[in-house]
């Protein structure tokens, strides 16, 4: 049996509840408390909280963590400014079921091994965001989408998924939060040379967006963000589209 499908919403926090388009344009889109309720009442397979100005402040928000986590009754994935193993720790220890990294991964793959190597695979979940360069280049970019690596998309990938982590959010800062479908071919491309199974992450308008994506690219779990802030849909209604299509999914 194929696996079932996960749709799983992304909450980005900066000092409050927001969402942008390409990594920019941040609007206050809600309060996190009520957000993290109304996804525990709504049975969400998981749920992804990224902190998305950790890293520029240099630490993690672990007493609102610790104190959104009580809330929260579904498998809850933690990413912002995590840097080393200690970081990991004090994350799982207030509440997080996986913690996700993305700007220390780009420059300290060994720092990603000796993760896996201590948590287990399925805790560590690695970021990556990407976008064409001037050179028309797919290449990653850390920071929230503001600083280039110079490291090209296909050939990250490859090294990463190597590290062995349990999944890889791949997020098109080009298509986020334009509401106008997924980077199928990327996704396609990146799911064929991954051995680490890929979230989509970047672009959903509609459910037809998240259908199109499993169906093209063979990837089972879906991010989005947007898709529920700006329209009437809830993730329930995504899936209840799919079981309509004929797709594994929980309802």
């Amino acid at each position: 049996m194929k696996p079932k499908i996960r749709i799983i919403p992304t909450i980005l926090y900066n000092n409050t509840l927001v969402k942008g388009k390409k990594f920019k344009s941040w609007r206050v889109v809600g309060n996190l408390f009520q957000m993290i309720k109304l996804y525990s009442l709504r049975e969400v397979d998981e749920l992804i909280f990224f902190d998305i100005e950790a890293t520029r402040k240099g630490y993690l928000e672990l007493s609102l963590i610790d104190e959104f986590a009580d809330e929260c009754f579904m498998p809850l994935t933690i990413g912002g400014g995590i840097k080393n193993l200690k970081d990991i720790d004090n994350l799982l220890k207030v509440g997080a079921d996986k913690v996700c990294i993305n700007s220390a991964a780009t420059c300290n793959l060994e720092f990603i091994r000796q993760a896996v190597k201590k948590f287990g695979s399925q805790c560590i979940v690695i970021s990556i965001d990407y976008k064409l360069n001037k050179k028309n280049n797919l290449e990653v970019f850390k920071n929230s989408g503001t600083i280039g690596t110079g490291l090209l998309l296909q050939e990250y990938v490859k090294k990463i998924s190597d590290v062995g982590p349990g999944e890889i959010i791949l997020t098109s800062i080009d298509h986020d939060g334009e509401m106008n479908g997924y980077d199928i071919k990327t996704l396609l491309n990146i799911n064929s040379i991954s051995s680490s199974p890929i979230i989509a992450s970047g672009g959903a308008g509609n459910c037809d967006d998240i259908y199109k994506v499993i169906e093209r690219t063979g990837i089972t779990t879906i991010s989005a963000a947007s898709i529920f802030h700006f329209t009437e849909i809830t993730p329930m209604d995504v899936k209840r589209y799919l079981k309509e299509k004929e797709l594994n999914v929980r309802l």
